[in-house]
């Protein structure tokens, strides 16, 4: 089944794909995108769903509904027009949360509770909320002090737009810090490799600091897949 996804990256910023659907019920579905996104952001899927699998405008020809982003796996390219990720939404209804009006680049998360409609509710990311914990207890595993070579691709919509060759200050199977000159912010995604040990993963920057050495770190968080250790 075809859909038309959109997408805002700011409040000026937006963009529009054709995928096919690879699964879909009624309050989610599975599909494919050339460009790289962040878990709990918010997508708008148009298509022409199915009316019994329909929660709302069963009498339109085009279903609009909006959904965060669960889950993601990074897929391997072998011609450059191939799709990069297969994500996995959850529909959460006809409207995005007024919030994302504010900050579309705002990451969500699945309420305790469905809505009446039994789509998913939204609520912001708890973890963005909690601005005063620092990295390190934000973390879901420790990490290892191994200095690893990595090629660092930068993505901006659907192309590398810049490229560096780094290393790990620190690694774990979910993220990294990473010596850089680049100058990137929060939210920009990368795509972190190691040849030697063909290696590799998409990686989103959470931080960005200098060093008591005065050297810059990149902190990243993996998606799509995880760094093997």
């Amino acid at each position: 089944m075809p859909a038309r996804i959109y997408g805002r990256e700011s409040g000026n910023r937006e963009w529009t794909e054709m995928t096919r659907l690879v699964d879909v019920t009624p309050f989610g579905a599975r599909f494919r995108l050339m460009r790289p996104f962040d878990i709990g952001r918010l997508l708008q899927l148009t298509l022409a769903m199915p009316r019994p699998l329909r929660v709302f405008d069963h009498v339109e020809d085009q279903y609009r509904v909006w959904s965060i982003v669960r889950n993601a796996r990074l897929l391997e390219q072998k011609k450059p027009k191939d799709s990069l990720l297969e994500v996995g939404v959850a529909f959460i209804g006809k409207r995005p949360p007024k919030s994302y009006e504010e900050n579309p680049a705002r990451r969500y998360e699945i309420a305790q509770t469905k809505l009446e409609s039994q789509l998913w509710a939204a609520q912001e990311d708890s973890v963005e909320q909690l601005a005063e914990i620092t990295i390190d207890e934000k973390r879901k595993e420790s990490r290892q002090l191994i200095p690893v070579d990595v090629l660092i691709e930068v993505y901006e919509a659907d192309k590398i737009v810049t490229t560096e060759q780094s290393v790990t200050e620190n690694i774990s199977r979910k993220g990294a810090a990473i010596f850089t000159a680049l100058d990137l912010q929060p939210g920009t995604v990368v795509k972190m490799s190691n040849e030697r040990y063909n290696a590799s993963a998409l990686g989103v920057v959470r931080r960005r600091r200098a060093g008591a050495d005065g050297i810059t770190r990149l902190h990243l968080e993996f998606i799509g897949s995880e760094w093997p250790l």
